[in-house]
């Protein structure tokens, strides 16, 4: 199950929707080599860099040890077939 990407003005985010029918969102960029999280391969609630494997938890952002770092993650509501992303400061186009 790979994510697809929302693009808000210069903000990337990959979405994703688990099998559990739950939708999370979250940075497009690894922290490790900035590989496009989009295109990783989800399983279990993490999501895995096509780059180097670093596991990426959907919840929290955090990377799973013995990696470190974190991406932000973006709260989520879904109102019947819509979904809706909510980022801290309006997103104005370029």
């Amino acid at each position: 199950m790979r994510g697809r990407v929302v693009s808000l003005g210069k903000q990337e985010i990959a979405v994703f929707r688990l099998s559990n029918g739950e939708v999370k969102a979250v940075e497009n960029r690894c922290p490790h080599k900035g590989g496009p999280l989009s295109e990783g391969i989800v399983s279990g609630g993490n999501v895995y860099c096509p780059l180097h494997d670093w596991k990426v938890c959907l919840r929290s952002g955090d990377v799973q040890e013995p990696d470190r770092g974190c991406v932000k993650t973006y709260q989520v509501e879904v109102i019947g077939s819509e979904i809706f992303l909510y980022t801290e400061s309006p997103v104005t186009s370029p």
